[in-house]
């Protein structure tokens, strides 16, 4: 029996939105020819880049001249933290950064180290949330040249409090970078950072586009070989068809993010409920109230990770996994690890522009089922 498939994984990466498809067509026609030259399809395509940075800029509520487009997310957040701590070398070596920073900032984390430089790791209460009496301390220590901070935990969606973290920061006179990869586009963006990162897949864009934004007068230096292009922030040639798009995605997801929000606000709450009520021995983890509006994450006991998305996959379902065990890696989320929650038979579910009520139910309707089949065939009954 074939079934229709329902895509559950917008925190990866989101579906291609309307307004990406159209603008790509059209740069791709219009926008092929190196805008650094003088000819006309150079001017052209100048025209488009600087149009794609305005509006950027204008939807993140910063300048143009602050906006570099590099070639991923993970790009930019190895650009925000190797160039934050190259640009503060003078006033140390130290990196202070959450538990549960994406895995750039944490493999840029490393890189640092192996260089000879120091990381302090901030630890999360079971929620998620940072700890900011830890924070605190941790930024006014001597020698610390960058503090990075998720802006919502891609894997649990608990909203970080960025604000009291920026003020901790700018009391002890550290710049704040700023992972908005999952806030960008679907909520607003809060105040007090330095530096800040996003993707476009996450908000409906296509692939291969990130953005760096350095804030005016924050002391920031290139990682990379010097390189005229994007301010020097990032080398070589734009995929400028895609920037359009990313861009013009940005802004139609950023105007209609309200509204969905509050379209799918509920269905992360009756998912919430539901799972809660109707799966024995479930762990819905994350902040309650402080979350992201289209995001859940749950554990499964007695269940494989892995088994439970291939079994959910089977059934149409698409959807994400911070258990040890998946594809990607053979050890248990950090994520999960640091909040200290369950990590095996985890399941996370993202919600995008094109979820429908009908697609929330028939997961929850089918759910239940496919965690007792796995139950028993791995012997674990009367639950």
């Amino acid at each position: 029996m074939s079934v229709s498939p329902v895509y559950l994984d917008a925190a990866s990466a989101a579906p291609l939105h309307p307004v990406a498809r159209q603008a790509l067509l059209a740069a791709l026609d219009d926008g092929w020819a190196d805008p650094a030259r003088l000819y006309a399809p150079a001017r052209r395509a100048r025209r488009l880049l600087d149009a794609a940075r305005e509006a950027a800029a204008q939807t993140l509520g910063v300048r143009a001249d602050e906006v570099s487009f590099t070639p991923s997310g993970t790009a930019a957040a190895h650009a925000a933290v190797l160039g934050g701590l190259a640009g503060r070398r003078r006033a140390g070596a130290t990196l202070v950064h959450s538990a549960i920073e994406h895995s750039a900032v944490l493999h840029a984390a490393q890189r640092h180290t192996a260089g000879g430089g120091a990381a302090v790791s901030v630890p999360v209460d079971r929620s998620g949330r940072l700890d900011l009496d830890v924070w605190a301390a941790a930024v006014a220590a001597p020698g610390v040249a960058l503090a990075a901070l998720i802006g919502a935990s891609h894997e649990v969606g608990t909203v970080q409090p960025v604000p009291a973290a920026a003020e901790l920061c700018a009391e002890a006179g550290v710049p704040l970078y700023v992972d908005a990869a999952q806030l960008a586009g679907r909520v607003p963006l809060p105040s007090g950072w330095s530096v800040l990162t996003a993707s476009a897949h996450k908000w409906g864009g296509p692939p291969g586009v990130g953005l760096l934004v350095v804030r005016k007068g924050t002391r920031w230096e290139s990682p990379y070989p010097a390189d005229e292009r994007e301010s020097g922030r990032t080398p070589g040639v734009v995929n400028l068809p895609a920037v359009v798009a990313a861009a013009a995605s940005l802004r139609a997801a950023a105007a209609d993010a309200a509204a969905e929000a509050a379209r799918l606000g509920p269905l992360v709450d009756r998912i919430r409920a539901r799972v809660a009520a109707e799966v024995p021995d479930v762990e819905v983890v994350g902040d309650p109230v402080d979350r992201l509006p289209h995001l859940v994450t749950f554990s499964c006991l007695y269940v494989d990770g892995e088994a439970l998305l291939h079994a959910l996959d089977r059934r149409g379902f698409a959807v994400s996994s911070g258990s040890s065990c998946t594809s990607s890696t053979l050890r248990p989320s950090h994520v999960l690890e640091a909040m200290g929650v369950l990590s095996h038979g985890n399941v996370r579910v993202s919600l995008h522009r094109e979820t429908t009520e009908a697609d929330v139910e028939r997961f929850l309707a089918e759910l239940p089922g496919i965690v007792a089949d796995l139950r028993a065939e791995a012997g674990v009954t009367d639950l």
